[in-house]
């Protein structure tokens, strides 16, 4: 890749973010005193006065928000209804600040790199913006350029989370957020760095080019850098164009979503962590469905043999109604003071999330239950008998397992795909063996240079 001038975790700026992330969230420290004294209804009333603190800044914040209301248990039940009502909203760069930040990345003469740049992005998230662009073979392709000074952003927004989760231990916690946070903490960082991101487009790539049906853009790693991704375009419509489409273009679409999911896990233990509808555009021709694009791969997850033989035989003992292997999965996970009470609320969890995979017949992932409700009894009952016990430390590698998963769904629930998931699910993971991963992971780390070794 292009070596450029390197940013770095700098103080100032840390500084400059400190005081207006620190202002927001004084402020909802402040009302949550206020309606924990004085208010009857002080869970909902806290819950908006975060939202409503947040919900004026802008970066990795937004995107920490966002996530912790994907997570069970992570934070009340009213905050999840809260958060889960923020958007992404990062103002766009102006096209002279994009105009210096491309000059920072690839030096003095980078428009001499272009035939044609677009400086209004049609793409922007949390932490950065995409361009189109046409490069001197006259390719479509795509620029994603990183916001200025996100390292430092990143670890101010970290400090901030400390601080809504130090007030969270008040509100009588169903889950321990240590772990949590480090997760996010160390997934947020990797996500600033698109040599990181670049690496994974190569690794699904090798992972899934057996499948025509699902495309992955191409590096261009001679104009890319750590802050700069430079790809090709790939021609999509959004998914939600076909909420309505006949059910057999549904249950492609599904189909291929599923695939695209679950054999990366089950064959190479990685995750596309970041399952959302904007991350995935539709491939047609001739008004003929022929598969998925999938997009953005900044938040990618890596996991050793032990962990996915845990899911994989979590779903065997839940199938089988053997105990003895459900418990050997949470111990592989990392769960700690597992006794019978807390077994019964993370199969009730696990009953739940493996549901439609374990139902071996054509269904819809919510199977008749209306999908704005979907979910939300095992999700309180689990709360509930948390709070009783807990709080419970869950490890790390479950905190993205789990939002993935639920992501998955929830773009299967926006669908109303009808499939045979059991199926699905068997033809994804195969013949299942730890060893036989293990040495997938190694060949495919020898082709792509992608390290397991976490």
């Amino acid at each position: 890749m292009v070596q450029n001038f390197k940013e770095t975790n700098n103080y100032p700026k840390r500084l400059s973010r400190y005081s207006s992330v620190g202002k927001e969230v004084g402020k909802f420290a402040t009302r949550f005193l206020i309606n924990t004294v004085i208010s009857d209804n002080k869970s909902e009333r806290n819950a908006v006065a975060l939202k409503n603190a947040l919900g004026t800044l802008k970066g990795p914040l937004m995107k920490i928000a966002q996530l912790l209301s994907t997570i069970p248990g992570a934070i009340p039940e009213e905050y999840k209804d809260e958060l889960s009502k923020l958007q992404n909203m990062a103002p766009p760069m102006g096209a002279g600040f994009v105009r210096r930040r491309m000059q920072m990345e690839l030096g003095n003469n980078w428009e001499k790199k272009f035939i044609e740049f677009n400086y209004k992005p049609f793409a922007a998230a949390s932490l950065g913006q995409v361009h189109k662009a046409r490069d001197m073979k006259n390719r479509e392709i795509v620029c994603k350029l990183q916001y200025p000074n996100m390292i430092s952003a990143v670890e101010a927004d970290l400090k901030q989370l400390d601080i809504i989760f130090k007030i969270n231990k008040n509100l009588d916690p169903a889950i321990g957020t240590n772990k949590i946070r480090e997760e996010i903490a160390q997934r947020l960082r990797e996500e600033l760095d698109y040599d990181r991101e670049a690496n994974h487009l190569k690794l699904f790539s090798e992972i899934l080019k057996k499948y025509d049906d699902i495309r992955i853009p191409t590096v261009f790693k001679n104009v890319s850098t750590d802050k700069l991704l430079v790809m090709s375009y790939l021609s999509g419509k959004p998914l939600m164009d076909y909420k309505s489409s006949s059910q057999e273009i549904r249950n492609k679409i599904a189909h291929c979503l599923f695939r695209a999911w679950w054999v990366p896990f089950g064959q190479f233990g990685v995750i596309h962590g970041d399952p959302h509808l904007g991350n995935y555009s539709i491939i047609e021709e001739d008004n003929n469905v022929l598969g998925i694009n999938l997009l953005d791969f900044g938040c990618v997850r890596r996991f050793q043999p032990v962990f996915v033989e845990g899911v994989i035989n979590l779903y065997n003992g839940l199938k089988n109604n053997n105990q003895e292997m459900l418990v050997n999965s949470y111990e592989s996970w990392g769960f700690k003071n597992l006794n019978k009470e807390l077994i019964d609320i993370l199969n009730v969890w696990a009953n739940f999330i493996y549901g439609p995979i374990l139902d071996n017949r054509s269904r819809t992932v919510a199977d008749g239950i209306e999908p704005e409700v979907y979910g939300r009894k095992e999700a309180f009952n689990v709360y509930q008998s948390l709070k009783k016990i807990g709080p419970v430390e869950i490890p790390r590698e479950f905190v993205f397992m789990d939002r993935a998963a639920i992501g998955l769904g929830s773009v299967f629930l926006h669908l109303n795909a009808n499939l045979n998931l059991h199926n699905l699910f068997e033809d994804a993971i195969g013949e299942f063996n730890i060893d036989k991963l293990t040495k997938k992971q190694s060949e495919v780390f020898k082709k792509t240079g992608v390290d397991f070794g976490l």
